[in-house]
């Protein structure tokens, strides 16, 4: 789950440019139908505002082209009736198969069912439809929590008055809760004082405003447990604008270019990041759902592996970038998770 930076939004699908050659060759010895090319996917996500989302896109639509698929990406807008009808629009288009990125259950299982019934196949990303006939796409949510967690343990021992953002209701961060409760069990001197965020187009600067009223109630809370890059970054501009950024600890999950600039700059008090490379993810999720037309067994639970990143060992390793963190560490930038000898290895 991840980021809200400023994407242009549009109505309707967009198909972007794969073009005439890939589209119409199709990929020699791969199966049916990706051996003639020009597959329709549909891509329809719930947030499409921010960094992590348009890398995730952006990954998506590389892999897209290595395999000739003509990829319809509806952009997101956290509106659960809009993109109930950006599914109908894929199942009325006759795609061949879906890929659902976040969104609230309750509120798309039952259209994603007819577009089963009506012989798409579906994977989700970071969205629990409880259906055996989907594939679930996930980060580790739990990993990526745990390995945060352990550094802000590292960093300031098991005894802090904490604070932290979260919103109930989407799959990553409700996964990442349940790692954040556990922990709190086992560390009993570690103490919730104040919980606060928002999911929405403005999600950094609305958490922004809720976490300067925390932490100006709370002067004791000493880390934040942020765990999407959104609220870290909502949470640090609240201790900027507090004075108190010399005192405060932001640690997260999630990663992108413009998260790195702020968490290595000077005096910032986001520490550490848990994370998956973006792009990446948004690969696997075309695989998976290629696969997935391709008939082909894919796996119900499908975990791309996260890695921790902290302040320090950003700016000793020089890294400014996402594409600096994947040369820097190439296990960032693949993943051998669902794939075939017919899928090109390399996205770009």
């Amino acid at each position: 789950m991840q980021h809200l930076n400023r994407l242009g939004i549009v109505t309707g699908a967009i198909s972007f440019g794969l073009l005439g050659s890939a589209l119409a060759a199709g990929i020699e010895g791969a199966p049916s139908p990706f051996d003639k090319g020009g597959v329709q996917i549909a891509l329809i996500s719930y947030i499409s505002a921010g960094d992590f989302f348009q890398s995730y896109q952006a990954g998506a639509q590389a892999q897209a082209k290595q395999l000739g698929i003509d990829l319809r990406v509806f952009p997101g807008r956290q509106n659960a009736a809009e993109q109930r009808e950006q599914i109908q629009q894929a199942i009325n288009l006759g795609v061949k198969g879906i890929v659902i990125d976040h969104g609230l259950p309750e509120s798309i299982g039952d259209i994603v069912q007819q577009a089963i019934d009506a012989g798409i196949k579906v994977v989700a990303f970071d969205v629990n439809l409880n259906n055996p006939e989907i594939p679930q796409v996930e980060q580790s949510d739990h990993e990526l929590a745990r390995l945060a967690l352990e550094q802000a343990v590292k960093d300031n021992g098991s005894s802090f008055q904490a604070g932290y953002a979260y919103v109930a209701g989407f799959a990553p961060l409700d996964r990442r809760n349940e790692t954040w409760e556990t922990f709190k069990s086992k560390n009993p001197d570690v103490v919730e004082k104040a919980r606060f965020g928002i999911v929405s187009d403005t999600t950094a600067t609305s958490t922004s405003d809720q976490a300067k009223a925390a932490l100006a109630a709370n002067p004791k809370i000493t880390v934040v447990f942020a765990p999407y890059d959104e609220f870290a970054r909502g949470v640090k501009l609240a201790a900027r604008d507090l004075g108190i950024a010399d005192r405060v600890k932001i640690y997260s999950a999630d990663v992108s270019t413009a998260d790195i600039q702020e968490i290595t700059e000077d005096g910032s008090p986001w520490v550490a990041t848990a994370a998956t490379n973006p792009a990446v993810v948004g690969a696997v999720s075309i695989r998976a759902i290629a696969l997935k037309v391709a008939g082909s067994v894919v796996p119900r639970q499908i975990v791309v592996k996260p890695a921790l990143l902290t302040q320090t060992a950003l700016r000793e390793a020089g890294v400014k970038t996402i594409e600096d963190l994947a040369s820097k560490l190439p296990s960032f930038s693949t993943s051998d998770a669902v794939t075939a000898d017919w899928i090109p290895a390399k996205l770009y």
